[in-house]
């Protein structure tokens, strides 16, 4: 048996069996096979290398057809170095002197062999690096390829992966997908935000946990307490069955609560609404008792397709949203695309710091056609019920002059058209970034509403690459200097008369509440799953309460003593909802 400890990003524990799932485009894990399936690693080797001999054979005549003989040369060489024994072999030898997979083999053979090229200073043999990369990718591509062909054709399993993209994630199939394991990642990356939208318990951050994991293999998922155990002994099962029987003992008292009012101890009303990602998750938000939707993220729909999706696509999904909602409230988000997702995957020259780089509103005012798209369907839909456009990641009072005037103009030429929308459509923006909290009282001019977004507020405001596993122990949304900033915006806003709600990862946490109720917050927006346990904290809290937390967290100069001291403070008052939570972090 062995343990692994990573960051808990999705809750729920499991226990299942072992789906490893690769990628051609990362580095290839040394990860070791059961002795028995050995020979399955040599024939599926054999089976790449046929595959891929057969494509450059292909190529070569089409080739030859179009560009003639001369050409067609070049991938003579590439079918010469995979019918050459001399690097075939020490790929099968590898496989039974380590009893690593095809794909390490494979990895490890070509990665020696371009250093042994590298070395040579003939300019001819330098040209050569880039056919040996190529012949990598083709081998690791059929090889993977035909790997990930099983998880369609998965029953139940649990994904384990160095790392996984949020299309990746996105795309996962919820009846056959129990659960999911990464080396790396973060816990407010989009991957982990993805996991909790599907319901799909996760832990990542988990370290070298692929070197050590083998098909099939016996597995425990604890996502409340950040937690991986392979092959689990007797005592650990048992004790694994309690913690899921506790669990859901715990689910049904939390759900006698979901019906009941959301008021504190001493009669303020707040208000809990429900971050989804694609529209049928407002179900899951009324039955946990939310009151509707703080943060419809609509990037899904370009994360689960290669293609952008048209105007008659984006316009059907806000529209169930609409119909599903009936009514109550529904803030839209304009794409926040860039950064982990769809973007840098698909990028040709992928950014170096992409968290810093083209996302969210200035990839949409880099790509008009496209943000215009989006626009036109929102406003389409706004016509069937209210609707409130959010716009992500604004910096600049000029960044939301021009987002607005961009939705002006496509109200006119949907005016000319004959469409109907709603005029009066309420406008608001994502406050995520230092610079847009410290010009709060600037952007109360500009907007309707407010929408404190902790994922990103904490990142620019720490420095803490919020998906980095490296330095996940110093992201943390306490920080007195994060506080701070809320603060400062909730008094901008109450200022102005601009309502003001938290849609972050963190507005979903307890803990977190509490301090957020403290520092004037009267709306809080998280994934369906966390409203029922909000909705428990705010019936046994008074505001005064609160605020006194909020004031003495503020007041600490650290953020390890601010979050000992709430996390003291939300034990007294919810302990069913911390200790268990709480006992391993």
């Amino acid at each position: 048996m062995q343990t692994f400890k990573g960051i808990a990003v999705s809750p729920g524990i499991v226990i299942g069996r072992v789906f490893v799932l690769d990628d051609q485009h990362r580095r290839i894990p040394r990860r070791q096979v059961r002795p028995e399936a050995l020979q399955e690693e040599h024939d599926r080797l054999w089976k790449s290398l046929g595959q891929s001999i057969a494509e450059l054979n292909g190529l070569r005549e089409s080739t030859r057809r179009q560009l003639g003989d001369e050409a067609a040369k070049i991938f003579q060489f590439h079918i010469g170095m995979l019918s050459d024994a001399s690097l075939t072999r020490p790929m099968h030898e590898r496989i039974d002197r380590e009893q690593v997979t095809a794909e390490y083999a494979v990895y490890m053979g070509f990665d020696d062999l371009l250093r042994q090229f590298s070395k040579i200073p003939d300019a001819s043999f330098q040209t050569k690096v880039d056919d040996i990369k190529d012949l990598s990718s083709r081998v690791l591509t059929h090889l993977i390829g035909e790997h990930k062909q099983r998880l369609d054709r998965m029953v139940s399993g649990i994904v384990v992966a160095r790392d996984l993209t949020p299309s990746q994630t996105a795309a996962f199939d919820r009846r056959h997908v129990q659960a999911f394991a990464t080396d790396l990642g973060g816990r407010t990356s989009h991957t982990a935000i993805f996991a909790r939208a599907l319901g799909i318990p996760a832990v990542v951050g988990v370290g070298h946990l692929t070197e050590a994991v083998f098909d099939d293999s016996a597995i425990i998922i604890d996502g409340d307490r950040g937690i991986v155990v392979l092959e689990p002994d007797e005592r650990t099962l048992d004790e694994y069955e309690g913690y899921i029987e506790a669990r859901r003992t715990l689910t049904i008292s939390l759900g006698e609560v979901a019906k009941l009012p959301s008021v504190t101890t001493d009669g303020t009303h707040i208000q809990l609404l429900g971050n989804i990602e694609i529209p049928d998750e407002i179900t899951q938000v009324i039955e946990a008792g939310g009151e509707g939707v703080g943060l419809y993220r609509t990037e899904f729909l370009y994360l689960v397709s290669n293609v952008e999706p048209t105007e008659e696509e984006q316009f059907a999904a806000y529209k169930r949203a609409v119909e599903l909602s009936a009514g109550r409230p529904l803030t839209i988000r304009t794409m926040d695309l860039g950064a982990d997702k769809a973007t840098q995957e698909r990028a040709d020259n992928p950014e170096r710091n992409p968290f810093l780089g083209l996302r969210s509103i200035r990839y949409c005012l880099q790509n008009l056609p496209m943000f215009k798209t989006q626009l036109r369907a929102l406003l389409r839909a706004s016509a069937l019920g209210p609707i409130k456009v959010m716009f992500p990641l604004i910096t600049s009072t000029n960044e939301m002059r021009q987002a607005r005037y961009l939705l002006n103009d496509v109200m006119e030429d949907l005016e000319d058209e004959g469409q109907k929308f709603d005029r009066s459509i309420d406008v608001g923006m994502m406050v995520e970034v230092p610079s847009a909290a410290l010009m709060a009282a600037s952007f109360a001019r500009e907007c309707s509403f407010f929408s404190i977004g902790t994922n990103d507020l904490v990142q620019y405001t720490l420095a803490v690459d919020r998906i980095n596993e490296r330095v996940a122990n110093l992201y943390n949304p306490a920080h007195p200097a994060v506080l701070r900033l809320i603060r400062d915006v909730v008094r901008a806003a109450r200022r102005y008369n601009v309502p003001v709600s938290c849609c972050g990862e963190s507005a979903g946490d307890p803990e977190y509440a509490l301090l957020l109720i403290g520092l004037g917050l009267r709306t809080l927006s998280a994934t369906p799953s966390a409203i029922p346990g909000l909705k428990r904290l705010v019936r046994k809290v008074s505001v005064q309460d609160c605020e006194k937390i909020a004031r003495k967290a503020i007041s600490l100069d650290s953020d390890a003593a601010a979050t000992a001291y709430v996390r003291d403070q939300a034990r007294k008052i919810i302990p069913e909802l911390i200790d268990g939570r709480s006992a391993e972090q």
